[in-house]
């Protein structure tokens, strides 16, 4: 083989990775952390909460909604939230923040259904009752501790997370599948690289054999 050519071809298997790869990568694995974020800000703003998605933590709304659902929250003008009986359970389910309404209040937020409200002053205020409970909740909810209204829903998949965070392995779990992800992209752009690598070594090996042998001038 002409030295020159295999000079090259060393030159080029010893190549590092282009920093275009390397901000790739850098990306990919941005998108792949934040990209669960910047999807949750996006339905935020389109649902215009602060809470777009929650997850059912009680029996208090058997059977219409069950522990372990996955809802869908939206914001609405408080004036436009429907109210019905604890008959007919007509009325809209809403999300609220009860934490300090009354005592013994949980630190999740409540999905109950709306059986009436009133305005006093500038301020409006839903009496609330969960479907399955007997009596209706202990005090009034202003409008200002209102995530939203419930627009819809996926029923049993919010059992994952519920399992997960009640054993603690909610974090650890993450933390794994970040790592894995982040090694698969990692090996994917070296992966890459080295084939890369080897087309060029074989094409200047074809080119090499194409080439004409090389003959002694005899003068």
């Amino acid at each position: 083989m002409d030295t020159n050519n295999l000079k090259n071809s060393k030159e080029k298997e010893k190549k590092p990775i282009s920093h275009k790869k390397i901000i790739i990568a850098v990306v990919m694995i941005c998108i792949a952390f934040f990209g669960s974020f910047l999807a949750y800000f996006v339905l935020q703003v389109a649902l215009n909460t602060e809470a777009p998605i929650v997850i059912v933590v009680s029996g208090s709304m058997e059977p219409s909604i069950r522990e372990g659902d996955l809802l869908f929250v939206m914001g609405t003008n408080p004036e436009y939230i429907k109210i019905g009986t604890a008959e007919d359970k007509n009325g809209d389910v809403i999300v609220f923040d009860a934490r300090g309404l009354w005592a013994g209040a949980p630190e999740e937020p409540i999905v109950h259904r709306v059986v009436d409200k009133y305005l006093e002053g500038d301020t409006w205020y839903f009496r609330t009752k969960g479907d399955a409970n007997s009596l209706p909740d202990q005090i009034p909810v202003p409008e200002s501790r209102i995530i939203g209204v419930v627009i819809g829903g996926i029923p049993y998949i919010g059992w994952v997370k519920i399992v997960l965070t009640e054993y603690g392995l909610l974090i650890p779990l993450l933390v794994i599948i970040s790592a894995f992800l982040v090694i698969s992209i990692i090996r994917d752009i070296f992966q890459g690289d080295d084939e890369d690598r080897k087309k060029n070594n074989d094409k200047n090996q074809e080119d090499f054999e194409k080439q004409p042998p090389k003959t002694n001038k005899i003068n």
